[in-house]
């Protein structure tokens, strides 16, 4: 029988996503509990209700099971001992020049290179030729226990935390942190395919390894559409869990950045988990094809805040992340898919590098810095971590920059406002003398409009409990930019993201179906279009 909207709208124990589910279908769920549950939680589920269990998630308390009867959501809802039910909604995969842009040699110079320091590489595996400084490797990908890059997202990412020094062409390559041991988990499938699930249990079991190998950073160049606020989201709750043990987690921004649809121009399309306040989330920069920060523009793909339904200002701060080239995996899905990203070096097509862009791709640009200051300072907190790299960002914009579409023609203007670079560009020499010992949380701030007075407030940086305390994080250019509130449509004046339908709004922003396009403007994106690149 049919199960009205109204129906899953009265529960608060249902996500929104399921508002419009097809009542005669199946789904896969992770129902968190309120305690954690046990083999009789899961065999109520299986007997009941027909679900098989498919990850034990004790980090958020839940269950992930496959083939519940979108029919059968309300009665599990009803069950006392259930706190929260989500989909296990699908997640996908979003040096020279780069390293230079953020001051990487500062630290090189002084003997820092993530020694010691564990990076949870939390992707699509690392192709064998790149594993000699993995420690432990596992593959969460259903019926799949190999943990080599059947994909080549992982392994590219790797490659900017960690290639060693290699010259080619009269041009040298360096990863970020080349010296941290890397921790392979790997969630996506031949594909770049996930689910949250996946990524719970990996975040999981990153936790539990923390002390055996000092994981100190998760790198998560992945995710999928905000569906519901970042409070009752599992996968949110599990990468607060990594933050509140100990463990900083960077997170990519997401790749929609021109989706202007409905009118958004681009913003209210940071991906979760990115849009928990939490982690440190990371937009994109196009180096420029020089080493040189001063001539570096936003990549216009690059995903812009505030959130949609909690409306977080994010990203938290921006990095290279623009035609990098680094590792490849060879023989993977995108390296034999895309052989024209090779790319030129001494005349000839590399055998040995691969060219990606994206928020995938700076993200672990962060993770490396990050791996570098905790080298510096062990002691650090995350909170602490995330409150230096975005009080020493570089601040120095220009008012807005221009992409144009080779193909097409159309262009596409950024603004160097909050909600497109954060607290501004990724500067490692500054942020390895930072010395931050102030308590408390980092969070990102909320975003309030007010329309009667057209103004803007930002909720949650005072107070006792907020790391911010009076230095200045952004500056003044930074937050409002030249138009952000001078009465434009660029955010103000639609529902979108303002609405206080919190569901129709993330429809709005998202629609049905987000798949990046395939023709970019030259210099910005590779030919590879897919969520993540």
């Amino acid at each position: 029988m049919f199960v009205s909207s109204l129906a899953f709208g009265a529960s608060p124990k249902l996500s929104p996503e399921f508002e419009h589910a097809d009542p005669n279908s199946t789904v896969d769920v992770i129902v968190q509990y309120k305690q954690a549950p046990g083999p009789s939680q899961f065999e109520r589920i299986r007997k009941n209700h027909g679900g098989q269990l498919r990850h034990t998630l004790t980090l958020v308390r839940a269950g992930a099971y496959s083939g519940i009867p979108v029919s059968h959501l309300s009665e599990i809802a009803n069950d006392p001992e259930v706190e929260y039910i989500s989909r296990d909604n699908p997640v996908m995969g979003a040096l020279d020049n780069t390293a230079g842009a953020v001051n990487a040699a500062a630290a090189w110079n002084i003997g820092l290179s993530g020694n010691g320091i564990g990076i949870a590489v939390i992707d699509s595996g690392i192709a064998a030729e790149y594993s000699y400084a993995t420690v432990y490797s596992q593959s969460f990908v259903p019926g799949n226990t190999s943990t080599a890059d059947q994909y080549g997202h992982g392994t590219h990412v790797i490659g900017i935390l960690g290639i060693p020094k290699t010259t080619i062409g009269g041009r040298t390559f360096e990863g970020i942190a080349n010296q941290s041991p890397r921790i392979n988990l790997r969630v996506l499938d031949q594909n770049g395919n996930g689910t949250d699930s996946a990524v719970i249990a990996a975040i999981q079991k990153a936790i539990a390894l923390k002390s055996t190998y000092n994981i100190g950073v998760i790198n998560l160049s992945l995710g999928r559409p905000v569906t519901q606020s970042y409070t009752t989201d599992p996968l949110c709750q599990a990468v607060e869990a990594a933050w509140k043990a100990g463990i900083v987690v960077v997170v990519a921004a997401g790749n929609n950045g021109r989706d202007n649809t409905y009118g958004e121009n681009g913003y209210g399309t940071i991906t979760a988990p990115g849009n928990d306040p939490y982690v440190i989330t990371v937009g994109a920069m196009k180096s420029m094809n020089t080493p040189s920060r001063t001539d570096d523009q936003i990549a216009s793909y690059s995903s812009k805040g505030p959130t949609s339904i909690d409306h977080i200002v994010k990203p938290d701060l921006v990095a290279p992340g623009n035609q990098v080239i680094s590792a490849y995996a060879p023989g993977a899905y995108l390296e034999t898919t895309y052989p024209a990203n090779d790319p030129l070096l001494g005349g000839s097509a590399s055998p040995y590098f691969f060219t990606l862009s994206g928020t995938s791709m700076a993200t672990p640009v962060v993770s490396g810095a990050v791996a570098l200051m905790l080298q510096q300072s062990p002691s650090m907190t995350p909170d602490q971590v995330k409150a230096c790299l975005m009080k020493t960002a570089y601040k120095s914009f220009p008012t807005s920059s221009i992409a144009t579409d080779p193909t097409t023609g159309i262009q596409y203007t950024s603004y160097y406002d909050i909600f497109t670079v954060g607290a501004g560009y990724l500067d490692i020499s500054q942020a390895i003398l930072c010395s931050n010992t102030s308590s408390g949380q980092a969070l990102s701030p909320t975003a309030s409009f007010n329309a009667a007075a057209s103004a803007v407030t930002l909720s949650g940086v005072t107070g006792t409990n907020v790391i911010w305390g009076t230095n200045v994080i952004w500056g003044t250019n930074v937050i409002w930019g030249t138009s952000l509130l001078s009465g434009s449509n660029v955010i103000w004046g639609t529902n979108v993201i303002w609405g206080t339908a919190s569901t129709t709004a993330t429809n709005v922003i998202w629609g049905t179906n987000v798949i990046w396009g395939t023709s970019v403007p030259q210099g910005e994106t590779s030919k590879i279009a897919i969520y993540g690149e």
